[in-house]
């Protein structure tokens, strides 16, 4: 234990008192700012040495209600919160059924790619729109994007020209992506997985986003819009955009995969 140290600790349970894996834990001093955190072992339990003091200790995890308490941790004693409890949170409310549309003001299509295998660069499409169709099971529900390919953007312009080449997505042949799914499948709590196939360019894959739902809420003019966030892997090879330069000392410039990170708020279509 360091010297002027002690420890705090703490055990994470669901409702039937089993262990939270993935359960995250943040410590905070008394003017807010955060000391330490983590995520609980496979046991959902986690230890950590701080300064001698008073702090707030804060526990989230994915389908649960964040739970909040207290330690003092005393010079070179061991505080334990013992056994915390999270019970289940209930999930947002769905939209309601019908049909709606993306909203690109609030809306983003992002992406981060491997550069010389260590930098990321990150980037965007400015264009796109999307329709969906809300069934009364969410689970029926369909969805169907489509990205004007020429919008990207990685703010250099030699860089997004030669993207829009034929060397990657040859924009004057193929000058959008779609994406198209009607498999909706709740995964629990706020957490969705959205199956579709996407056509890029030429060819046309199976494709899962991995989504959290983020629930209702009301903009400006009063009208009423839904959120969320999913995130996929798109691996070059699988679309045929397979142009690579190596460097030197055998490095690829460019990583084989691509994260896509989509930002999303839909709105009642009008």
């Amino acid at each position: 234990m360091p010297p002027g140290a002690g420890f705090v600790s703490c055990r994470v349970l669901d409702p039937v008192n089993e262990p939270v894996r993935g359960a995250e834990f943040a410590v905070s001093d008394a003017m807010g700012r955060t000391v330490v955190s983590g995520g609980a072992d496979p046991f959902g339990s986690f230890v950590a040495a701080v300064p001698a003091g008073d702090y707030r200790l804060a526990v989230t995890a994915e389908g649960y209600t964040p739970y909040r308490g207290s330690a003092s941790v005393g010079d070179s004693t061991h505080s334990s919160l013992g056994d915390v409890m999270l019970q289940v949170a209930q999930p947002p409310a769905l939209p309601d059924a019908g049909d709606w549309e993306i909203e690109p003001m609030h809306s983003s299509v992002g992406f981060t790619a491997r550069h010389i295998g260590l930098a990321r660069i990150h980037g965007r499409f400015n264009t796109f729109a999307g329709a969906l169709r809300i069934a009364e099971r969410v689970e029926q529900s369909a969805m169907h994007v489509v990205i004007d390919a020429s919008s990207i953007d990685t703010n250099v312009k030699m860089r997004d020209d030669h993207l829009r080449s034929a060397d990657f997505l040859d924009v004057d042949h193929f000058p959008t992506f779609e994406f198209y799914s009607e498999r909706f499948v709740h995964k629990g709590g706020s957490r969705w997985a959205i199956t579709g196939a996407l056509s890029l360019h030429g060819v046309t894959r199976t494709v899962t986003l991995d989504a959290e739902y983020l629930g209702l809420g009301n903009g400006m003019e009063g009208e009423t819009r839904a959120a969320c966030r999913a995130t996929t892997e798109l691996h070059r090879d699988d679309f045929t955009v397979n142009w690579q330069t190596m460097l030197a000392r055998g490095i690829a410039a460019i990583g084989s995969s691509v994260t896509i990170e989509l930002d999303i708020q839909i709105v009642p279509k009008s």
